[in-house]
């Protein structure tokens, strides 16, 4: 594995992690209420589009 491919994984690791964080608003799921809880899988779920589609039009903009 080269060193480019580990910093972009390493990257996209830390990416993940604040875009979940982001999304609960710094809370812990035990704390919200089941409405917040809904908010954050919602935007969390956008989030994984928004994401996908990126990953797309970098494949056809080749």
């Amino acid at each position: 594995m080269n060193m480019n491919r580990l910093i972009n994984m390493g990257l996209r690791m830390l990416t993940d992690k604040g875009v979940a964080l982001a999304a609960r608003k710094g809370k812990r799921p035990e704390d919200m209420t089941p409405e917040e809880r809904k908010a954050s899988k919602s935007a969390q779920q956008t989030a994984t589009k928004a994401r996908r589609g990126l990953g797309l039009a970098r494949r056809f903009m080749r």
